[in-house]
């Protein structure tokens, strides 16, 4: 599960293995290890994934399936017209 969402998350992304893994300090085996369910990243790296991939560790985890979207530093205006366009593609 953890390493399916890893490899989700990376394609969402258009990056290789080999891009995660200098962004995160490891080697590209290890990220290989991760997604094939292997091995499992340690807390510290989990943290680290999920900051990478601004999800929370429970969503890599597979405990929370909802999606969230960063929107720091936006104005309320901005805000508003992104609310409005998801609640127009929800209908």
């Amino acid at each position: 599960m953890l390493g399916e969402k890893i490899r989700q998350l990376r394609a969402g992304r258009s990056i290789s293995q080999v891009e995660l893994a200098d962004a995160l300090g490891v080697t590209k085996q290890s990220v290989s290890n991760w997604e094939n369910n292997n091995i499992q990243p340690s807390i510290d790296m989990l943290m680290k994934l999920a900051g990478y991939f601004s999800v929370s560790t429970d969503s890599l985890l597979g405990l929370d399936d909802r999606q969230y979207l960063e929107v720091t530093g936006l104005s309320e205006e901005k805000l508003g017209h992104i609310q409005q366009i998801i609640e127009d593609m929800r209908r």
